[in-house]
């Protein structure tokens, strides 16, 4: 059995959630560079080259890298035998999650009751947490906090069985057609195909944290093709770059339905991760 104290856990959780709304992860920094480099419209090339310049003052300033801080989003791989000692690992997540928002002075963007027409905030927090286990002898833990610019612009259709490559393919590519320049591209697209309407959601989102430089299949590539076609670049002002990456995940599904699910995020892929032994 292993045993993690939770004041560790809280503290990780409060570092992550600073360094995921200061510092872009390398990939996304990498392929926004290839983006700049790629880019041939001169105004498309400047604003990459202002959201490269806008990273690297937020982690040398120490600032959010946008003012939605998002709503954090924690997904947890917890090992075999693993426990969190004290109040547990709930709690230390959800703690941690308000202290790192309050110490990186990050915005709090949660309401308490979304029904009431009086939003009040909920005090940085909760966040939603997902949880995974498997055979490990360590605690993973990932912060990704998620605007909702472009969260707002995520789609579900349950396709019919019989649903084939193209008509998936037109599907993705209309929900990035439809998000146009509202959600600050050039996007990341994740998408999530099988399971139940679910799952299919959680699939896009854990898309999202696929690493951009990963090698992509035939199908990903090609959607990152057609939708760079639709021309709506950098910030939706034109040019060759309307997505940096497609990434799609998939998973068994019943015989009488086919769910998929697009999530968009915008430039500002952000997330950060921990590993707890």
């Amino acid at each position: 059995m292993k045993r993690i104290d939770f004041v560790c856990v809280k503290n990780t959780v409060a570092a992550l959630a600073v360094q995921a709304n200061t510092v872009l992860r390398p990939d996304v920094l990498s392929v926004l560079r290839k983006a700049y480099a790629a880019e041939s419209s001169a105004r498309a090339k400047k604003i990459l080259g202002q959201i490269i310049e806008n990273a690297a003052i937020a982690k040398k300033e120490k600032l959010a890298v946008c003012q939605d801080t998002g709503l954090p989003i924690v997904f947890v791989e917890v090992g075999n035998g693993v426990i969190v000692s004290g109040k547990g690992i709930e709690r230390a997540i959800q703690e941690g999650v308000r202290d790192g928002y309050r110490q990186g002075n990050l915005r709090n963007s949660i309401i308490r009751d979304p029904l009431r027409s009086q939003k009040q905030p909920s005090g940085f927090g909760p966040a939603i947490i997902h949880y995974e286990y498997d055979a490990s002898h360590r605690l993973k833990i990932t912060v990704v906090p998620k605007g909702f610019g472009c969260e707002n612009k995520s789609q579900l259709k349950m396709f019919l069985p019989t649903a084939d490559k193209k008509e998936i393919m037109d599907f993705v590519i209309g929900v990035v057609k439809n998000a146009g320049p509202d959600a600050c591209p050039p996007y990341v697209v994740g998408v999530g195909i099988g399971g139940s309407a679910d799952y299919a959601g959680l699939l896009a989102k854990k898309a999202l944290r696929v690493p951009l430089t990963k090698k992509k299949s035939v199908f990903e590539r090609e959607l990152l093709a057609r939708i760079n076609r639709l021309g709506i670049g950098p910030m939706g002002l034109g040019g060759r770059v309307t997505a940096l990456s497609v990434s799609v995940l998939t998973y068994p599904t019943h015989i009488a339905g086919l769910p998929v699910a697009v999530n968009i995020s915008c430039h500002a892929l952000r997330s950060a991760c921990a590993v707890l032994e």
